[in-house]
This record gives structure tokens, sequence and C-alpha cells, in this order.
């Protein structure tokens, strides 16, 4: 009798573990299946009804480039204002920043003279923040070239030359975004490095994989106490050029004029607007790229693609009737390219509101990678996100995405990081093996974005916002 008893519990036992991993199974797969009709339903209107392109022509065509400070930027406010406002935010507003002012006029030139007097045109633009020639005359010197900031140390050869750093990005890497990373140290640090050896001007290679005759412009830095000394981005076939001729003539000497021009700082803004959640308003999750852009270009790729990503989320969000449980934020981020003013004041904001205990920033993502074909997305969140973040890979297999992975998720979210509440961070993985052809040029222009691929990109971070407010724990 006993043993029968035994027999019958046993039974009930697994049969009771068969049938809670069967709805188990069921309740998975029918969570799933509902993730994967939404984001079906999101590709499909983006696809089919979406004005992301539209947006960004206007943007690059009717405003132009957007450097932080400028008259086209305080424009491209009001555009993404009026923008946010008519796809429906519940809130729109401005976050004030005070931003650099920075231009650099209308003279970039170089030439170098070979010691038998043959002279050759160099193609070059200033970098940002860079010091004008002096008085705006031809800066005339001997040269010299260096691969690395430590090639400077310790030598008395320097004092009254223009220094060429004529490093490329490393081919091999086949992630760009490395490749750049690892060559920026002489954009970003190179005039100080040179002018603490006694150089008088420096030139930078173009960070670009590129051969061509096209110089790349992107901040650089002085330092307090070191003389501040003119400094260019010069092309990747004149660095070339410009290193051969000076190992055959270490003689030939390099003039080039600037008169660019560091203004007063000026009050812009983040653009923000909100979309209240249903369950947990308090909760907010971010969205945005950066509405400034290099002035040599229109910024398209180069944060265009980013802001009519996030503001084409918003749209089809709304358009397919989703109903956020946290607020979702769009916001268009100022003075990412030359300072993060933007970034920085955004998560002070989050701070304090944090420290107030009225708001709790949960997760944000960036699109600042170009508008090309999306791959998949980066996470920079603690561990125990990690399995929830690969567990939605398999949602966007149908679309062509497949990358992710632990990464970099961008420049304006980044001061988040600091928050005491870390909260979730993706960025979003376009291809980049062309993103760093139009990077800070006069090429990054509304013709070179393919209108696919941005629409695919914008669907891509609607689909990854709804996942991440569906399904991110709750801090209640």
């Amino acid at each position: 009798m006993n043993q029968l008893l035994c027999d019958l519990l046993k039974a009930t036992f697994l049969l009771a573990v068969n049938f809670l991993f069967v709805s188990t199974s069921f309740s998975q797969s029918s969570a799933y299946k509902n993730d994967s009709v939404l984001i079906r339903s999101i590709y499909d209107d983006v696809l089919v009804n979406g004005e992301i392109y539209e947006n960004l022509r206007s943007l690059t065509k009717g405003i132009g480039h957007r450097l932080s400070g400028s008259h086209q930027a305080a424009q491209a406010m009001v555009w993404g204002a009026d923008l946010l406002k008519k796809y429906e935010a519940d809130n729109v507003f401005v976050m004030p920043v005070t931003v650099p002012s920075w231009s650099r006029n209308d003279v970039a030139n170089a030439r170098v003279i070979l010691s038998g007097g043959k002279e050759e045109s160099l193609h070059i633009t200033a970098l940002g923040g860079s010091v004008q020639t002096p008085k705006d005359k031809p800066l005339r010197a001997k040269v010299v070239v260096v691969k690395h900031l430590d090639e400077l140390k310790d030598r008395d050869d320097i004092k009254g030359k223009i220094v060429l750093f004529n490093r490329a990005m490393d081919p091999v890497l086949i992630n760009t975004g490395a490749a750049y990373g690892g060559a920026n140290d002489q954009r970003t640090y190179g005039a100080i490095e040179a002018a603490k050896a006694g150089a008088v001007g420096a030139l930078v290679r173009s960070l670009t994989h590129s051969l061509d005759t096209v110089p790349h412009t992107g901040a650089m830095s002085y330092e307090k106490g070191v003389p501040r000394i003119p400094a260019a981005a010069i092309s990747t076939v004149d660095a070339r050029m410009l290193a051969q001729f000076y190992k055959e003539d270490p003689n030939l000497e390099v003039e080039f004029t600037l008169n660019c021009r560091k203004y007063h700082d000026v009050e812009q803004g983040n653009v923000v607007g909100e979309w209240i959640g249903t369950e947990y308003p308090n909760e907010i999750i971010t969205l945005g790229g950066h509405l400034d852009s290099w002035d040599i270009g229109e910024g398209a790729h180069d944060d265009g693609a980013g802001i009519v990503h996030t503001i084409e989320a918003l749209r089809v969000l709304k358009a397919i009737d989703y109903k956020p449980k946290r607020t979702l934020r769009f916001v268009l981020f100022i003075n990412e390219e030359n300072g993060n003013r933007g970034g920085i004041k955004y998560a002070e904001i989050a701070s304090q509101e944090l420290e107030r205990g009225e708001k709790i920033y949960v997760a944000a993502m960036e699109s600042d990678a170009g508008g090309f074909s999306p791959r998949g997305f980066n996470l920079d969140a603690s561990d125990e996100y990690y399995d929830l973040f690969k567990s939605w890979g398999k949602l966007f297999e149908p679309y062509n995405l497949y990358h992710f992975k632990r990464g970099w998720a961008g420049v304006d979210i980044g001061p988040l990081k600091k928050l005491e509440h870390r909260p979730f961070m993706v960025g979003l993985v376009p291809d980049g093996q062309r993103y760093f052809d139009f990077h800070h040029t006069k090429n990054d222009i509304f013709e070179n974005v393919h209108k696919r691929e941005l629409e695919l990109g914008a669907a891509a971070m609607a689909s990854m916002i709804m996942l991440i407010d569906k399904h991110l724990p709750t801090t209640k």
C-alpha cells in the first residue's frame, strides 16, 4: 500500500513538472510570437509608410551643417522640436546647454616646397577648435614626419618646424570604429605634443581607410600652459605624398594658412520629446542621436541619420498603436562633436532627478554610427542583463541582424554610466566599412545615404526600444 502511494505521488509529481514545463514553454513561445508580430509590424510600417528619408532630406538640404553655436544649429533645434510635436510626443522641450562657438571661416590652403623649388598643393582643412595661423598669413617651416606621439619625446630637432602625424588607421581591424579609435590620439593631442617639443604647426593624416584627396576634420585639444599652434587635417593621398617627399628631401618646407576663430560660448540645448509611460511613468528610457555636426558637409551620416532614426522610432511606435510602459525620451543631443556638453548636461539633470527620487533612468540607446544597413547592437550594461539582451537576437534574425555583443553604446549617453543606478545601455551597430569614407568630410551629404538602409536602421531601433520597454525588469 505504501509503495502504491509512493508510486502515485511520484507520478503526480512528474505530471505536475511536465505540465509546468509545457506551460512555461507555451508562455515563452507566446511571448516570442507576440514580440515577433510587433517587430514585423514595425518593419512593415517603416518600409511602406516611413517618413525618415524625407525628414533627413529636410534636415540636410533645408538647414545643412549644424556646428554647435552656429545659426544652423539653432535652426535645427526648432526643426527637431516641430517634428517631435508633429508625431505627437506628449511633452516637447529644450534642455538649455551652453556650447562652444568656433568657425573655420573661408581660408584653408597649403603647399609643399621642395629644395629644388618644385611645389605641390596640399588638400587640408582646419581641425575643429584650431587657432588661426599668425595674423591669418601663411605659416612656413620645415617638416618632421612621425607616426606616434611618443616619437616627439626627448628630441631637439622639432623646434620651429611643422609636425606631420602620418599614422594610418589599422587596416587589419575589421571593426572600423576600433581602427578609428586607435589612430585618434594624433588628431586629439597631436598639436599639444608637437607644441611641447617646440613645433609651430601640426598636420594630421585624415582618419579614414580611403585613399583620396578629401581631408577629414574633427575635434582637437589644447592644454593650459602649452602654446596653441595651428592644426589641420591633410588628405590621405597628400599625407603619403608628403611623407615620401620627406624621405627624399628632409629639407623641404610646408606652407599653410588658416583663418579660423573661436568666439564666446552661446546657449543652445538638447531637444527632448517625451511619451509618457502607462505603468511606470517615472522610469525613463532614453533614445537619441546628436543634432550637431561638423561644418564642411551636411552631417547626413554623422549624425543626421541618428536624429531621424530617433524621430522615426516615435512615429512608427505611434503608428502601430504601441502603449509604452515606461516614459520614452526621444533626445536630440547638442554638441557631441566638440565637447559633448549636451550629453554631460543630460546626465547631470538625470543624477539630480534620481537623487530627489523623481525619476530613474533605466535604459538608454543611441544611434551615432551612420545610416548604413544595421548589423545588430552593442550592450554596455552589467552582467545581469546580458542573457536577456542575447535572447532578443533570435527575433532579429529575419532582418539580418546578428551582432549582439558587449561594446560601446554611444558618446551622448555615455555620461549616464556614472549614475548611481547604471542604466541598461545599447548602441545601434550599422555596417561600418564605408562610414569613414564620409565621416567629418564634405562628402557627408544626403545623396550618400541609402534610403532603404536608413529605414532598416530606424526599424531596428524602434524594435529594440519596444523590447527594452516590455521586458526590462521594473525597479519597483
